[in-house]
């Protein structure tokens, strides 16, 4: 499985994401056990698979 690290303005703020959702001005992960988060006022800038992470960026 790929599991992402995830960066929010150079920070990583989460790890072992495995879903993602935009909805809106809100971006909605949930990792390996289940847990949801959201990161309101957010857009993806970049994913790489490769790397295994998902950059956000505020707007």
């Amino acid at each position: 499985m790929c599991e992402f690290k995830v960066i929010l303005n150079g920070k990583e703020v989460w790890n072992d994401v495995v879903y993602v959702k935009v909805d809106g001005n809100k971006v909605i992960l949930k990792d390996v056990a289940g847990q949801l988060k959201e990161f309101e006022n957010c857009k993806i800038m970049e994913v790489d698979v490769n790397a295994t992470r998902l950059v956000l960026a505020g707007v």
